[in-house]
């Protein structure tokens, strides 16, 4: 993890993988809104650092990194609204609960509970299920601190609220977001092993649609899917049991882990054993940290109607692949309107790669990957790795320009610009 202590400019910081040494010559965790306006107003490179579980140099710069943990930390509650606005350094697992206690939830989490809240926003994190958004589709209202040190709010419904939400922090540092919360609820979670594939393909929408949020583990190795983890919302009736075989699966025999072969005692219970929502519906614990950062991740989300024409392909071009995965993931997301997430303007599918930690013989396969899955328009993670050229950019996200316009207006200086968004985001002008 990223020690935010080190504010020398000399400190080495890495993000969470250590695949990235952030090249920020300042390292800031101000401890006031009006201390981190001073510092953004008198920078001329600067970025902002959530709990750095980006794979990639999303958040870095040559210039002054800024951490907002340090903020003072607020949630507060609006009950007759159903909203929470809290300050955005915070992690979800450091406002769930919290959210649960006064009877509230939010509709969908990420598989870890460890990251921050705007993080996980600005990059289009999503979680599962096929009725649930994403992370930043619970987002009503943000503030942000501009270039200038002036502090911008929006909220839904506001002309540039769906070019602000999932930014990768081009337009400033996000201080607060206000959140829709639903009532709070409870979760029973199950694993089972051995889907046949064919059953999977002819019945995929049927299978992705079991469970209020469903996690399919492959490693791609052309035999039946490894796990099957099925997260059921607990009904009026009460917890219920779960069959020894469903679709063609058996239902594991003990807690599992994703990962063939690891010790399941990080992740959330399993089993059927009911809990609340913000302890099943992550697949880790938020008292563990879940691995030592050693893997790389890509992902790449295509409309669900295209998934198993999607999952196809790459089963054609498994075998260049599969030898460098840890575990693949695949997992559904609503749409909705927001200008850069992944799911903007499509029901999808995401297919996720956890790679062995090796960059080098990772990024070639990624071309393959993405060879494979260009005819479905296939968008890639914002914060996991990925080769897709600006070009391709452009014509994925029928937003680009409008982004592209937005943050030439709200940053003209290129304050916020650091190499990741110059790369995907080229100014011609």
């Amino acid at each position: 993890m990223i020690d935010q202590s080190a504010h020398a400019p000399s400190a080495r910081q890495t993000n969470w993988a250590g695949n990235v040494t952030f090249g920020a010559k300042q390292l800031y965790a101000p401890s006031s809104v009006a201390r981190l306006q001073d510092i953004v107003a008198a920078g001329t490179a600067v970025r902002a650092l959530g709990t750095g579980h980006s794979f990639n140099t999303v958040a870095d710069t040559h210039g002054v990194l800024i951490s907002v943990a340090d903020l003072p930390r607020s949630i507060e509650i609006d009950r007759e609204a159903r909203t929470a606005t809290v300050s955005a350094g915070l992690r979800f697992g450091e406002l769930t609960g919290t959210l649960h206690r006064s009877g509230f939830a939010l509709h969908n989490l990420g598989s870890l509970p460890h990251i921050s809240v705007a993080g996980a926003c600005a990059t289009g994190t999503h979680g599962s299920g096929v009725g649930n958004r994403s992370l930043a589709g619970a987002v009503r209202a943000l503030e942000f601190v501009t270039a200038d040190g002036g502090i911008v709010s929006l909220e839904r419904g506001d002309a540039d609220f769906d070019g602000a939400v999932v930014s990768l922090g081009a337009l400033g540092v996000v201080t607060r977001l206000t959140l829709d919360l639903v009532p709070a609820f409870e979760v029973q979670q199950w694993v089972y092993e051995g889907l046949p594939q064919d059953r999977l393909l002819r019945r995929f929408d049927e299978v992705m649609s079991e469970a209020y949020s469903v996690s399919l583990f492959t490693g791609w190795h052309g035999g039946p899917i490894d796990q099957v983890w099925l997260k059921q919302r607990v009904a009026g009736d009460g917890p219920r049991t779960a069959p020894s075989r469903w679709k063609g699966a058996t239902l594991a025999e003990g807690p599992r882990h994703p990962v063939p072969g690891v010790a399941a005692e990080h992740c959330t219970q399993q089993q059927g054993v009911p809990g609340p929502w913000h302890a099943r519906l992550p697949h880790f614990r938020l008292e563990f940290t879940p691995s030592n950062g050693e893997e790389l991740q890509s992902e790449y989300f295509v409309a669900r109607h295209d998934a198993v024409a999607a999952f196809e392909a790459l089963d054609r071009v498994r075998q260049q692949f599969a030898p460098l995965l840890q575990i693949g993931e695949i997992r559904t997301v609503a749409a909705d309107d927001l200008w850069l997430s992944p799911a903007q303007g499509r029901d999808s599918v995401a297919f996720h790669f956890t790679w062995v930690p090796d960059t080098t013989a990772v990024t070639p396969v990624l071309g393959v990957i993405e060879e494979a899955l260009a005819p479905f328009g296939a968008r890639p993670h914002w914060g996991k790795v990925f080769t897709t050229p600006p070009d391709r950019l452009r014509e994925l996200y029928s937003h680009y320009a409008d982004f592209e316009r937005l943050t030439e207006r709200l940053d003209p200086a290129g304050t916020f610009r650091n190499d990741f968004l110059a790369h995907h985001f080229p100014r011609t002008g």
